[in-house]
């Protein structure tokens, strides 16, 4: 019994000492301490999906979330939010039996002046059948298909956010002293 409890511990046990976590569960950048996240959007009257999942998803790791953003403050700025909504496949009577919705995010992610991480797009799509025979069924659907596209783009970002920051912080040199002349 002790060997087999063994034999289950000794691949935790080894993928905790290379440094292994669970999706989630690393601990944050340091600068991804406090964050404030702008979201640029004309005419929306309510806080996109993709925004409310990535406010949640840093408060889970630890983030604090700032109302306004400042100088010692990390901002992520989502822009350029488009859902759009292609037709994939037509019946034999002309209408449209399967779409693929598409959303797309621009991001860019500063502190001040200083960009911490290269600005880009995110772009995530989902396909799905449609029957005219469930007009309602198939509309709410589309819906909680275009919030979930969204929060697999918030979760997408966060994992990029991270790579990218985390990457940046293991190939930034140590500081030289002040007066220190630079090595040759």
């Amino acid at each position: 019994m002790k060997a087999r409890a063994l034999l289950l511990l000794l691949p935790l046990l080894l993928l905790g000492g290379c440094g292994f976590h669970l999706a989630g569960a690393r601990p944050l950048p340091a600068d991804l301490k406090k964050v404030y996240v702008d979201t640029v959007t004309p005419y929306k009257v309510s806080e996109p999906p993709v925004e409310a999942q990535l406010r949640a998803i840093l408060q889970r790791r630890g983030a604090g979330i700032a109302n306004t953003p400042g100088e010692e403050i990390t901002t992520i700025r989502l822009s350029d939010l488009k859902e759009t909504r292609e037709v994939l496949s037509i019946g034999t009577d002309g209408k449209a039996i399967e779409f693929r919705l598409v959303t797309r995010v621009h991001y860019e992610v500063f502190r001040g002046t200083t960009t911490l991480v290269t600005p880009g797009d995110l772009v995530a799509t989902r396909d799905y059948s449609f029957n005219p025979e469930q007009v309602l069924a198939k509309e709410a659907e589309e819906q909680r298909l275009r919030e979930f596209i969204q929060t697999q783009l918030a979760e997408l970002l966060m994992m990029r956010i991270d790579a990218a920051l985390t990457y940046r912080s293991a190939t930034a040199g140590p500081a030289a002293p002040e007066g220190a002349e630079p090595a040759r």
